[in-house]
């Protein structure tokens, strides 16, 4: 790609309105931009981010058997009455009339939609479990669009929703789910925490959280720094400095964190609401267990860029980030944009995904921007030297690399 065709340019000053990180670097660097308060346009770069995101859920969610789908995102009123939840939920949903009196919802979760698909194919116990997933967009009356992209009234997310025969066949799903999920936070580089917590307007069971630890996430955790063990605030009973009631051995601590994925169990709740039975192996009827799973993909980027960045812009890793490689072509000779040329055409022969600034800047600015916009490695041809200088975004050091050092490098990744 090359730079001087990118959208849009990188912006100098962060918006007036800005307060979290995450706000001021992605919209600087042109990630994002803003419709309006919770309404936010993914640019060319962050729709990068988030198709890598999404590819390393979809490869962790298809290994365990899961089945990717696409479910609407208007939903009629009907549903919504099985449940109960059109009236508990009002406040978070976005409900509205058409011009013929019908009553509309915008999908602010899927759990009684996919039940209504899954109820018109489900006969027999030979028929479960049932595991689908899809990426969509969501919309809640969030009453506090904030932070950036990380709250927003209109955002993407993962949903995976499942049924099963029994109780042991889904709390077994519910550990995979919970393994593919530490799986996917481990691939993009984050530092979380597994926490217990409230199931809100979806559950009165407990839930898990996936908990990325930041100074800038609003929720508080309360976490063993020994073990596994871990509570969310709003159902922790104790105080930093307890010993913990898991393992006996470590000390209760603290700490700010942004929730990046959750899992819901719903046992016969929801299905016995919704009036969907199987039909067991020795002949009676039965409701399905039922499972919800959860991953905000949009908010992984705010998630990301509030915990990986210095002060002169982000740090993306390597699985994530927009492009594997920023090239930087300093000086305007014609030997030089060859030499940057013959750069760019061998990398993506060998399937690397690089950034060209081939923009008639200053040396002062490309390097600005490249630091803003974090790709992991800069690569710098310029005027009178053979050889290029290679960056690693996280660290301070260069290094001189040939033309065949540097092919040899990524030839056969």
């Amino acid at each position: 790609m090359l730079q001087s065709r990118l959208f849009p340019e990188t912006k100098k000053e962060a918006p007036r309105d800005a307060v979290s990180i995450n706000h001021k670097l992605l919209v600087r660097a042109g990630f994002i931009d803003q419709l309006m308060a919770g309404s936010w346009t993914l640019l060319p770069m962050g729709q990068r981010v988030v198709s890598k995101v999404n590819n390393i859920i979809r490869e962790e969610l298809n290994k365990i058997g899961c089945q990717e789908i696409l479910m609407p995102l208007l939903h009629p009123k009907n549903i919504w009455n099985e449940t109960g939840r059109w009236d508990s939920a009002r406040e978070v949903m976005y409900q509205f009339e058409d011009s013929r009196g019908r009553e509309y919802a915008l999908s602010f979760t899927h759990e009684e939609i996919f039940l209504d698909l899954t109820r018109k194919f489900v006969r027999s116990y030979q028929d479960l479990p049932i595991a689908l997933y899809h990426f969509s967009t969501k919309f809640r009356n969030e009453p506090r669009a904030r932070s950036g992209i990380l709250r927003g009234r209109e955002f993407l997310m993962k949903d995976l929703y499942s049924i099963h025969r029994d109780e042991n066949d889904f709390w077994s799903f519910y550990e995979l789910v919970k393994g593919a999920y530490s799986e996917i936070f481990r691939r993009i580089g984050f530092n979380f925490r597994i926490i217990e917590a409230g199931g809100g307007v979806f559950t009165q069971n407990k839930t898990h959280e996936f908990q990325v630890i930041s100074d800038g996430g609003e929720d508080l955790i309360y976490y063993c720094n020994s073990c596994d063990w871990g509570q969310n605030q709003e159902i922790f009973d104790g105080k930093v400095g307890d010993v913990c009631p898991k393992c006996g051995k470590g000390e209760i601590v603290s700490s700010k964190s942004i929730e990046v994925g959750n899992i819901f169990p719903f046992g016969t709740y929801y299905s016995e609401l919704m009036r969907i039975y199987f039909t067991d192996s020795d002949g009676s009827k039965k409701p399905p267990f039922f499972g919800s799973y959860g991953i905000g993909t949009t908010r992984i980027i705010g998630a990301w860029a509030e915990v990986s960045h210095d002060d002169k812009g982000i740090i993306w890793s390597r699985a994530i980030a927009p492009f594997d490689v920023h090239l930087l072509e300093l000086g305007h000779g014609g030997s030089t944009r060859k030499k940057a040329q013959d750069v760019y055409k061998k990398l993506t022969k060998l399937g690397v995904d690089v950034l060209w600034d081939d923009r008639d800047l200053s040396a002062g600015e490309k390097f600005a921007d490249s630091d803003l916009i974090g790709i992991p490695i800069r690569l710098v041809v310029s005027d009178g030297k053979n050889d290029l200088e290679y960056k690693e975004r996280e660290s301070e050091v260069t290094h001189r690399l040939t033309f065949e050092g540097l092919i040899n490098m990524f030839d056969g990744k």
